[in-house]
């Protein structure tokens, strides 16, 4: 595993009101024999049953980046889910290792930006492919600046998210930024239904749709 940068503290960054310091060398001190694994995380519901899949093996780091949701009162209710997966999941007795969760800046304009002239594309279309590349890139170019070896995404574990497009996104940036990929199918092994258990064991708020003003016109009704 590389040697990483380790800042005295890792700024939480959420939009116009500065940052929350999150201090990583706590959790490294405790997870040092195994690989660093940074998981970009689409929201709460998704990480539980990644979190419990991977923490075993990996010194996992959830990296909440989720410019898409349109609304800001939905992105704030989102990243408390975010939060309190996670704070849950580390209180349980069956964690393994505990979770960090580092969250991005909020930056809607950036997704519109990036989904530009593809806005009347259907749900699971073209669009959705511009997305995950900006919510996959941001998670490489923070994986490569901090030093962990590998990455992935918790979007695979939605019956709605093209598996293999996410596995082609990943490993084309992979190769860009010097990483490796981690082209894990979360849906498999019952893995959206251990997701939906475990939201409704922690209590979390279960969103309805991807979170883009354009998805929410075409709610397929389960969380991504």
């Amino acid at each position: 595993m590389k040697d990483r940068a380790k800042p005295a503290e890792v700024r939480i960054e959420k939009p116009d009101r500065g940052g929350i310091a999150q201090n990583l060398s706590e959790a490294r001190e405790t997870e040092k024999r195994k690989p660093g694994l940074l998981v970009h995380s689409c929201c709460g519901p998704c990480s539980t049953a990644v979190m419990e899949r991977l923490s075993a093996a990996y010194d996992v780091t959830l990296f909440f980046f989720n410019p898409n949701i349109a609304d800001g009162e939905e992105y704030e209710r989102r990243l408390q889910a975010q939060q309190l997966a996670v704070e849950k999941y580390n209180a349980s007795g069956y964690a393994p290792g505990r979770v960090t969760l580092v969250v991005g800046a909020y930056e809607p304009k950036l997704f519109l930006a990036k989904v530009r002239g593809y806005e009347r594309e259907p749900e699971g279309g073209a669009r959705c492919a511009k997305c995950f590349d900006l919510r996959l890139e941001k998670t490489a170019e923070y994986a490569a600046l901090y030093g962990f070896d590998r990455f992935t995404t918790t979007l695979s574990v939605s019956p709605h998210k093209d598996y293999l497009l996410l596995v082609k996104i990943g490993t084309g940036l992979a190769l860009r930024y010097g990483l490796a990929f981690l082209a894990e199918d979360f849906k498999k092994q019952a893995g959206f239904q251990r997701a939906a258990e475990l939201s409704k064991a922690y209590g979390l708020y279960r969103q309805n749709y991807c979170g883009c003003a354009f998805s929410q016109r075409e709610s397929v009704g389960d969380e991504t």
